[in-house]
């Protein structure tokens, strides 16, 4: 199998996370007091399974080459206030599609403790 065209590089994923914890990460830590999940681990499987339900229903709604994007957020809840991040269905793959909210997003991740930087 070919490296798919949109794959970056380890060094450019190495830089770009720095980028990431040197900027965003600290004024995050900052503001609470310590630091918060940065990195999510997903199932292989899981993950071609929701892309595979997603392809399914977005189909069954006339939805011909739908896209998935990512959201980061929050949990406020007496089990966690750290960040997840999930995915939703969008109409297709352009940055300013419509999402489709007749299919369930997708949240289980699991985020390492402490966070495992990209170095």
């Amino acid at each position: 199998m070919a490296k798919p065209a949109k794959c970056i590089s380890v060094a450019d994923a190495k830089a770009i996370q720095k980028n990431w914890n040197d900027s965003r990460g600290a004024d995050i830590e900052s503001a609470l007091g310590g630091p918060d999940t940065f990195e999510f681990t997903y199932n292989i499987d899981e993950l071609r399974e929701y892309l595979d339900y997603v392809e399914d229903q977005a189909t069954k709604q006339g939805i011909a080459n739908p896209g998935v994007r990512l959201y980061f957020a929050a949990y406020n809840d007496s089990k966690s206030h750290r960040a997840t991040v999930f995915m939703c269905p969008s109409e297709t793959d352009d940055k300013d599609s419509a999402n489709i909210y007749t299919i369930d997003a997708f949240n289980q991740n699991g985020g390492g403790w402490p966070p495992k930087k990209y170095e």
